[in-house]
């Protein structure tokens, strides 16, 4: 199996997109304010976050997920 990992701007422009496609623009803009705040503590978020996941729990997640948004 091949990787292709994305760059940090190519992801950032993917999730920009999915916040416009799902998000009023003025919700779109408070979450970007907010989040280039940089309030927190990612690394401890993170670990909340994802702390019985693994890679195969997330990609499951992701390929459902992807199933809901095609139709």
């Amino acid at each position: 199996m091949t990787v292709h990992v994305l760059s940090e701007r190519q992801i950032a422009l993917e999730a920009a997109q999915v916040l416009i496609q799902h998000m009023s623009p003025s919700k779109a803009a408070r979450f970007w304010a907010s989040w280039q705040v940089g309030e927190g503590d990612y690394l401890a978020i993170r670990e909340q976050l994802f702390q019985k996941e693994t890679v195969s729990s997330l990609y499951k997640q992701i390929e459902e997920f992807q199933k809901t948004q095609k139709k």
